[in-house]
C-alpha cells in the first residue's frame, strides 16, 4: 500500500481519498496515481460508499500536479504521449466514479491537481485557494485536448486561455463567481462544508445522478449524444417506479 495516498470510509457512507505528501505540496508520482486508481476501485466494491471526497493534506495544497522530477529523463515527444495517456486513465477513472465526488481544496490546485478537481462533480474550497496550470511559465508542456475540454466546459474559453497561455491563477472568489466551485469558506469550516454537501448529495436519487454524470462525460469529453442505454436504465429502474408511485400517491391525497 502506498502510504502517501490514503483511504478512509466513514459509517455515514462518505469515503475520503487523501493525498498526504505536504512536504512536496502533494505532488503526485506515478506510483501515487496507481495507488489512487486502486483506492477508487476499492470504493467501487464497497456497497456502503455513497460519496467520495478527494483532498490534500497539510493545509497548503490540494494537489500540485505531477512531481516535476518525473520529467527530467524525457528526451522525445513519444514519452509525452505515454505520460498524457497515463494521466488520462486516472482522470477518466475519477470522472467515471458512479457515486458523487467532491474535491475539497485548501490551497493550490495546480496542473494535474486542477485536472483532477475538474473531473470531480463538485468542488468546495477555502478562501485561500488558487487554481491554475502555469505551464507556459514553468515546463513549457501542454495539457491533453480532453483535459482542456473539461476545463473549457467548467470555466469557459477566456478563463482557460488566461490560465494556460498567460499562466494566471483564479482566486477562490473568481472560481465561485463563475460556478467552478460550489462554495468558498474559511479554512476552519472547510471540512463541515464538504460533509454537508456530501450528505445533501447522498439524500438524492443515485439513479438520476449517475445518468447525468455519464451524459455530461460523453458530451464534454467524447462529443457523443447517444444515450439510449442511460434512458432505458433510468426509466426501467426501481427508483423511478417507486418515485412515480410515491408522487402520485401523495398527489391523490391532497
Amino acid at each position: 500500500m502506498n502510504k502517501l495516498v490514503k483511504l478512509a470510509i466513514h459509517p455515514t457512507g462518505v469515503a475520503e481519498i487523501v493525498i498526504d505528501r505536504p512536504e512536496r505540496h502533494n505532488a503526485m508520482t506515478l506510483e501515487m496515481y496507481d495507488a489512487m486508481l486502486g483506492l477508487i476501485e476499492q470504493c467501487a466494491q464497497e456497497a456502503t460508499v455513497s460519496c467520495i471526497l478527494f483532498r490534500g493534506a497539510g493545509g497548503k495544497s490540494f494537489i500540485s500536479g505531477t512531481d516535476i522530477s518525473y520529467f527530467k529523463d524525457f528526451r522525445e515527444g513519444k514519452q509525452g504521449l505515454e505520460y498524457e495517456a497515463f494521466v488520462e486513465r486516472v482522470i477518466d477513472a475519477v470522472e467515471r466514479i458512479a457515486v458523487p465526488t467532491v474535491a475539497v481544496i485548501d490551497g493550490w490546485a495546480v496542473g494535474g491537481g486542477l485536472a483532477l478537481a475538474t473531473a470531480c462533480d463538485f468542488r468546495v474550497c477555502s478562501d485561500r485557494s488558487r487554481f491554475g496550470a502555469p505551464i507556459a511559465k514553468t515546463l513549457s508542456n501542454t495539457l491533453s485536448s480532453r483535459n482542456i475540454a473539461r476545463l473549457q466546459a467548467a470555466l469557459g474559453v477566456p478563463r482557460v486561455k488566461k490560465m494556460l497561455m498567460l499562466a494566471e491563477y483564479l482566486t477562490a472568489d473568481e472560481a465561485l463567481a463563475c460556478g467552478y466551485v460550489y462554495t468558498v469558506c474559511g479554512q476552519e469550516d472547510l471540512d463541515m462544508a464538504a460533509q454537508e454537501l456530501a450528505q445533501k448529495l447522498m439524500g438524492l436519487s443515485q439513479v438520476t445522478q449517475q445518468a447525468v454524470k455519464e451524459s455530461l462525460r460523453r458530451i464534454v469529453v467524447e462529443q457523443r449524444l447517444d444515450d439510449d442505454d442511460l434512458i432505458e436504465t433510468v426509466y426501467g429502474s426501481r427508483a423511478f417506479h417507486d418515485g412515480v408511485a410515491s408522487f402520485t400517491s401523495g398527489a391523490s391525497k391532497k
